[in-house]
């Protein structure tokens, strides 16, 4: 049995139509929208609407960590446009994933990353992809656990829960082989960006998880440039699958 696994597809529809060659299924963790790249400012929703010299700066002030400063410029953004905020985001994003979905290959299971819109999933989905919240499905004789979203942050983005929704999500998994979600467990080596350099909120509930129920491995992404992209916690191993934005390549597993 093989499954190739994503994360952080971040608009590459073209690269997501190949993910799926040569495995028996494909796994996605999430962050299917482009909102601004950070390594190409031209690309995203915010340039799309803004220009790019505007995305250069909000990509300054965050990096700075000068959010209160990046809120402020967003709001004189959007306040000068024609149609309010909300309305021109999920244009964009629909039009995204209109692509995206259409990219998936069959079956595929997925989960939702901290940048994705949950509610608008459903117009999307299509008969062979299954998705998956706090839930367990069984994949090649393996149960597979799904955790999706991301921890309140000071960027506010759009699937931010707190920490007691999002540690009851992982309880309801009981025991699995595979744990998949979309951030890392709360461990300084996986959880710290070196291009960014910050580091980025992992789970400590996905880290008591680790530790009581003792999966064979453990997936995510969400942080691009990680200082560790894989490293044994207890029985499990722990491996960012990568950001498939920039590198087109899932990561394979086979059993």
């Amino acid at each position: 049995m093989r499954v190739h696994v994503v994360s952080d597809v971040h608009g590459n529809a073209e690269a997501l139509a190949r993910a799926g060659e040569g495995a028996d299924a494909l796994i996605c963790l999430g962050d299917l929208v482009l909102f601004l790249d950070y390594a190409d400012h031209g690309r995203g929703i915010f340039p799309d609407l803004f220009g790019v010299e505007n995305a250069d700066r909000l990509v300054e002030l965050r990096t700075a960590r000068r959010f209160d400063e990046a809120r402020e410029l967003g709001r004189s953004l959007w306040a000068g446009l024609d149609t309010d905020r909300d309305t021109a985001i999920e244009t964009a994003v629909r039009r995204q994933y209109t692509e995206l979905f259409a990219a998936f290959p069959t079956p595929t299971y997925a989960t939702y990353g901290n940048v994705d819109i949950p509610r608008l999933w459903p117009d999307f989905v299509r008969p062979g992809t299954t998705v998956l919240d706090g839930e367990r499905t069984e994949i090649g004789g393996l149960v597979f656990g799904f955790v999706g979203g991301g921890l309140s942050t000071p960027m506010r983005t759009p699937y931010e829960i707190s920490d007691e929704e999002y540690a009851a999500k992982v309880e309801a998994l009981g025991e699995v082989d595979v744990l998949c979600s979309h951030i890392p467990p709360d461990v300084p080596e996986l959880t710290y960006d070196t291009v960014a350099r910050r580091f980025e909120r992992g789970s400590r509930a996905l880290l008591d998880a680790l530790r009581r129920t003792r999966p064979r491995y453990h997936l995510f992404g969400h942080v691009h440039q990680p200082l560790v992209r894989r490293m044994r916690i207890g029985a499990t191993e722990c491996v960012n699958v990568g950001h498939f934005a920039s590198t087109g390549t899932p990561w394979a597993l086979e059993w």
